[in-house]
């Protein structure tokens, strides 16, 4: 196995791979064949026009060893159907795409702002803060309630959260998905993978049995008093895909999705304004003349902000947090591009291929905010597909929106980011579940 460490090699050599092999090929690690797709036209095909085709998830061992078929994520056919439905549903009544959400995102960004104000300017890791503050914010809608920073409990959360997203791609996790049944008996860091993931796990039981204590059918706090009044309601249906074990996993998604990508984009938006001063002072002077000093961001915002809006997009696309996207799984005996592909097939749709497509984006391996710019105005682009598309399109994608703009502007309102005194900062990524920025430390001088 090749380790590039490289962020920009890693994604240009995806790329050329795209290129000598096609747009769709199959390759076969141990017991493991999959399908990989590249290029927009490809994955548009694939995703959106022939989306119930590619609707499915595979068995990735890894993956179905720690989550078995429940939830949101992995579940398939008709029981996805019904947690996706409800889950989206829930997130509506509990604020999302409303201004209660986003007054409960300022509220937790004025806790972030004050935790960094108290580094008084000295070089930090951002890591741990953003975490926990992007997690509060999904911790409110599902369990109802925010942690405290300094929570023990909460803390370790975070911790064995991001640790298992780190090792879930590491070579003794990438063997047990080739040779899992040789796997499951040596050692390594897939079996840290699982017992961390045990943990989480307990962790989220507990939740739901405090939620039990005082529940009230009539009057749900957040997302697990309503699943529980969906099982109270469903418990005769037999159709009904609603019981214990997809709660578990359903409230683990959510805090999985709503937590790490937000997170990871966050911590890569610091890094590039520390290392684009430039950058960081045009959006600045946008924040001055659009939101001043007096008050919080909104979304309001947002269409008044081109280029601070033009940015955020562009951290996203060159970041590319999940390169390789969620592997999908044909759900009949289906035709791509001339290619028969049988029920069941294991599909990588390869997002780098589409990010920094050299007939898309006029400088793909550069970071370039004109990407989203013309005459001044944002831009859409329709090859901009760092949430997905089709029918497994990121079920928190609007949230993350929100929430992007929101810290982002906060952020650069707030404070200047800038290198430590005698130090350079790099753009070189570990890969995980996503692809996120070393750890690294940078000074926040405040503004004001």
């Amino acid at each position: 196995m090749l380790l590039i460490r490289r962020e920009k090699d890693q994604r240009r050599t995806r790329n050329k791979l795209a290129e000598k092999l096609g747009n769709i090929f199959c390759l076969q690690i141990g017991s493991l064949q999959f399908v990989v797709l590249n290029g927009f036209p490809m994955l548009k095909e694939a995703l959106v026009h022939q989306g119930e085709n590619f609707a499915g998830r595979p068995k990735i061992p890894i993956i179905f060893e720690n989550f078995k078929e429940f939830g949101l994520v992995q579940s398939n056919g008709h029981a996805w159907k019904q947690q996706r439905r409800f889950a989206l549903s829930t997130l509506r009544n509990f604020g999302l795409g409303k201004k209660s959400l986003e007054e409960r995102i300022q509220e937790e960004i004025r806790y972030l702002l004050d935790v960094i104000e108290e580094e008084r300017g000295q070089p930090f890791d951002p890591h741990l803060h953003i975490n926990e503050s992007v997690s509060n914010i999904i911790c409110s809608i599902t369990f109802g309630d925010r942690f405290e920073y300094h929570d023990s409990r909460f803390q370790e959360l975070i911790r064995l959260f991001d640790e298992s997203l780190r090792l879930q791609l590491s070579p003794s996790s990438q063997f047990f998905n080739a040779f899992p049944n040789i796997m499951r008996f040596l050692p390594g860091s897939h079996k840290k993978v699982f017992s961390n993931w045990k943990k989480v796990k307990c962790f989220v039981r507990q939740e739901l049995e405090r939620h039990r204590e005082d529940w009230n059918p009539s009057e749900p706090r957040d997302f697990i008093d309503a699943y529980l009044t969906e099982m109270q309601k469903t418990a005769d249906d037999a159709d009904s895909s609603f019981n214990e074990d997809n709660l578990l996993q359903s409230t683990l998604d959510l805090f999985v999705a709503g937590t790490e990508t937000t997170s990871t984009t966050l911590r890569w938006a610091l890094l590039h304004m520390a290392m684009k001063p430039e950058v960081q002072e045009k959006i600045q002077a946008e924040i001055d003349r659009v939101v001043g000093l007096s008050r919080q961001p909104v979304m309001e915002d947002r269409p008044k902000m081109p280029y601070t809006n033009a940015v955020i997009h562009e951290i996203q696309r060159i970041s590319n947090i999940i390169p390789l996207n969620v592997p999908r799984a044909t759900v009949c005996d289906t035709t791509l591009a001339g290619f028969y592909l049988p029920k069941g097939t294991t599909i990588i749709p390869n997002l780098t291929s589409v990010l920094f497509d050299k007939n898309e984006w006029e400088t793909p391996y550069e970071f370039n905010p004109q990407h989203f710019l013309e005459n001044g105005e944002f831009r859409k682009r329709e090859a901009f597909l760092p949430f997905s598309t089709g029918k497994r399109v990121c079920l928190g994608e609007q949230l993350a929106k929100t929430e992007l703009f929101l810290f982002f502007t906060s952020f650069l309102q707030k404070f200047k980011f800038q290198a430590p005194k005698n130090r350079t900062l790099s753009l070189r990524a570990q890969v995980g579940i996503t692809f996120s920025p070393f750890p690294y430390q940078i000074c926040a001088i405040p503004r004001y």
